[in-house]
């Protein structure tokens, strides 16, 4: 046993030691806080309500956008566009913006919104999440991050999953997707706003629903229970479709689980999410949450199970630690703040890490703030342009966007 003096010794040197580390990591904290860029309190009001304001930092180096709204004003309305105004399809802001119903308002300011499938895929466009334009479901929820606005105009940022189901003959339920790739153990609900000629599927079974009675038809909203009538069974895939049916599409395995169906049959569609978006007229996917009433929210980590060979995570996880280019919308209780961080680009701007996009918006002032689609698609258009330098030259066409509008008068 040691000498009492020489236990006390050890004991106040390794108090030294913690207090050392506990003082450190708070000066590493504390430093990292303050390397944080300072976000600009000048704000050019471009239109009543709209402020606008850019920053350079030449040491970075870093080229940011920032647009404040005022959400104490009532003629101010956001809204969610989608390419070609279907599930599929890749068009550009500038597109989509010219594209808005005037009915809406004037377009004041959009930014890139969810992630999507690419070119080359085989459903292009298609959101990642749920997306709700004017009312209407383009893509169902998939479990993610998505931003909407209640029936007061309020912001709100879950996780919305999905609860489309449908109800068999003989009761049993089947959970369903909405015009999104159908993997053999899945059903997938096609309708005409789909935007293709046909489902795109191959192998399982179709069935081509009409309208039964007065049920609720399409266009689709969350909440609604529609019943169908099976107009014909297609045994092989790719089923037409025209704008007076929708195409239920079931994956081979999963249909030789499934009770048999036929001509005449009658089925139930509930298409509801949790939480309840029933009502909902804008809602966009993106995601991770990075603030949460003012404080920092822990980015995700990889799923068990999808390291590499050489315990890399996928690219959709690396990349939250990488600078690249960022979009982000975040918001307090006084303004909506849609921000625009440039990167890939030498001399100009490196872009930022999550980490360091979310302690730039909390010194903005957000509470909360949603990190939306990055990288090539990073695009901000105000008043009439595309303010930011996007990464490859030139606008990338992409799936949709969240806007804000002035509403008419």
């Amino acid at each position: 046993m040691p000498h009492p003096k020489v236990q006390k010794s050890h004991d106040r040197n390794r108090g030294r030691v913690w207090c050392a580390v506990w003082f450190g990591g708070l000066a590493l904290a504390v430093l990292l806080t303050s390397c944080a860029p300072k976000p600009p309190h000048e704000f050019a009001e471009i239109a009543p309500g709209l402020g606008y304001t850019n920053s350079r930092l030449t040491g970075q180096p870093l080229f940011i956008q920032v647009v404040r709204l005022d959400r104490q004003r009532s003629d101010l309305e956001f809204h969610s566009t989608h390419a070609n105004g279907t599930t599929l399809g890749l068009t550009r802001i500038s597109e989509q913006i010219e594209a808005l119903r005037p009915d809406l308002g004037t377009p004041l300011v959009a930014v890139n919104g969810d992630y999507y499938q690419y070119k080359g895929k085989p459903y292009p466009g298609d959101p990642r999440g749920v997306q709700i334009v004017d009312g209407e479901l383009i893509s169902a929820p998939s479990g993610g991050v998505a931003l909407w606005f209640d029936a007061s105009g309020q912001p709100r940022v879950t996780n919305v999953a999905s609860a489309f189901c449908v109800t068999w003959p003989d009761g049993s339920k089947t959970k369903i997707g909405l015009n999104e790739a159908r993997p053999p153990t899945n059903a997938v609900l096609y309708t005409p706003g789909l935007g293709a000629a046909s489902t795109g599927t191959s192998n399982g079974l179709e069935l081509v629903l009409e309208r039964e009675g007065d049920s609720p038809w399409f266009p689709l909203h969350v909440g609604d229970v529609v019943t169908a009538r099976v107009r014909e069974v297609c045994p092989f895939g790719d089923t037409l479709i025209t704008p007076d049916i929708m195409v239920l599409s079931v994956g081979g395995k999963l249909a030789a689980k499934l009770p048999a169906v036929e001509s005449g049959s009658v089925v139930t569609l509930s298409l509801n999410t949790v939480p309840d978006l029933t009502g909902v007229r804008t809602a966009i996917g993106g995601g991770p949450i990075l603030a949460s009433h003012g404080k920092k929210v822990k980015l995700p980590d990889a799923p068990l199970g999808t390291l590499g060979t050489n315990s890399t995570a996928p690219y959709e996880f690396s990349s939250m630690t990488e600078r690249h280019p960022r979009t982000a919308v975040g918001w307090n209780r006084d303004y909506f703040y849609f921000v625009l961080v440039d990167g890939r680009q030498k001399g100009l701007s490196r872009g930022m890490t999550l980490d360091e996009l979310s302690a730039y918006m909390r010194r903005l002032g957000c509470q909360d703030v949603m990190n939306l689609d990055g990288g090539g698609s990073a695009t901000l258009w105000c008043k009439g342009e595309i303010r930011n330098s996007p990464s490859e030259g030139e606008e990338r066409v992409i799936a949709n966007a969240l806007v804000a509008v002035r509403k008419p008068r």
